[in-house]
């Protein structure tokens, strides 16, 4: 009697912990920009991938999940102490840095390690190409495509001479790559600023005395406000075509920049008027919770948030003893995404369509994205072929 009773307990016991253990919720390693002039980048990707989070009851596909956010400061060596920290505390699965050069630091050693790195924005080049890992998902784009597709849209536009600006850091690098990629034009300067630049009245200068007829830049946050006002200010925005990524007039961007911002054109695979269904669904939930209309980058967010979502249902939240099953379900993209038409690629980065829209006043007068084209469908990058990754 006593043996069966022990036997009963132990089973009782065995069950208990067997529950337990399948209720300890997924940990989720979300290391982002708050602080700096450009926090409100990663405040928006963070509110993104929460609102998935919120709206599941706080699981992502029927799984519990605890995120654990941390600030970057835009510093690569701060956000590799906290990847390395997490790493040590057992998390799997690590996303939401905002900036290239940062993700460039941290993901080595997330990869190293064995575990998953899923890009809700950041689209460096090194994990495109010949550098491919099976454990690296990029989300939002690969660099150059906000870029190539900006030159397509230059071709378009008939823009014939073109200067090129860019942050000196790897997105701006591989944002230039891709713009002379695809630009049929001359182009009459290539120039890089500090990440911390506030002043472009040298740049301006140049750029006067060249007398181009458009120029792209990639400046996201503080220093392409900036440069708007500036360029504003110094008349040339009357006779050069803007022709840049969403990203270097987002939302904020454009509420901060105000009139300077008109009469941009922007390449961009997403806008809040995307007519879709889980779209518009979207930015009314995110309206409603955060009280502001979403930014390109927590759209993209919560379609990472999203897909990790349909990833954990798969293998049940069994990160760690089922990681190719948990890659497999990635690569699927078996999600509804904000953005309609999206699947990966050969080296996991997104194919997806492109939107040229143009900052102009809507009925009220107020500067909004007026849909213009599709610049080019289901458009990848120029990187994929390089990648020989093993399945």
């Amino acid at each position: 009697m006593k043996l069966i009773t022990k036997l009963g307990v132990g089973l009782v016991l065995s069950a208990v912990a067997a529950f337990s253990q399948a209720q300890d919720p997924v940990k989720i390693g979300f290391i982002t920009t708050l602080s700096t002039p450009a926090g409100y980048i990663g405040e928006d990707e963070r509110d993104g991938f929460e609102l998935a989070v919120k709206q599941g009851d706080g699981k992502l596909g029927g799984v519990p999940v605890d995120m654990i956010v941390e600030d970057d400061g835009l510093k690569p060596a701060s956000g590799k102490q906290s990847a390395e920290k997490m790493l040590q505390d057992g998390v799997k699965i690590f996303t939401g840095i905002n900036f290239s050069n940062v993700m460039v630091a941290v993901a080595p050693s997330v990869l190293k390690a064995g575990d998953f790195y899923i890009s809700l924005n950041a689209g460096a080049s090194n994990f495109a190409g010949k550098g491919c890992n099976p454990n690296f998902f990029s989300v939002a784009f690969q660099n150059d495509s906000f870029s190539d597709t900006a030159a397509m849209a230059a071709n378009q536009l008939g823009v014939k001479k073109i200067v090129l600006l860019a942050l000196n850091y790897q997105a701006g690098r591989d944002a230039i790559h891709g713009f002379k990629s695809a630009y049929k034009g001359d182009i009459l300067a290539e120039i890089y600023v500090k990440l911390d630049q506030s002043d472009f009245s040298v740049e301006l200068a140049r750029i006067r005395s060249l007398h181009p007829d458009g120029i792209f830049e990639f400046m996201p946050g503080g220093a392409g406000i900036n440069f708007a006002k500036q360029l504003a200010n110094s008349g040339l925005n009357k006779t050069i075509k803007m022709v840049t990524p969403l990203y270097s007039m987002d939302d904020r961007m454009l509420a901060a920049a105000g009139d300077a911002g008109e009469g941009y054109y922007l390449s961009t695979q997403w806008t809040a008027e995307q007519d879709n269904p889980t779209s518009k669904a979207f930015v009314a939930a995110f309206e409603k919770e955060y009280k502001r209309r979403p930014t390109v980058y927590a759209a993209t967010s919560y379609d990472t948030a999203n897909l990790i979502a349909s990833a954990l249902k798969a293998v049940n939240g069994d990160v760690k003893d089922k990681p190719d099953q948990f890659r497999a379900a990635l690569r699927k993209a078996d999600f509804k995404s904000v953005r309609g038409n999206f699947k990966f690629g050969p080296n996991q980065y997104p194919i997806q369509d492109w939107y040229l829209v143009k900052v102009a006043r809507d009925a009220q007068g107020k500067l909004d994205y007026q849909p213009l084209n599709v610049i080019v469908r289901n458009h990848s990058d120029p990187y994929a072929s390089m990648c020989k990754m093993d399945k």
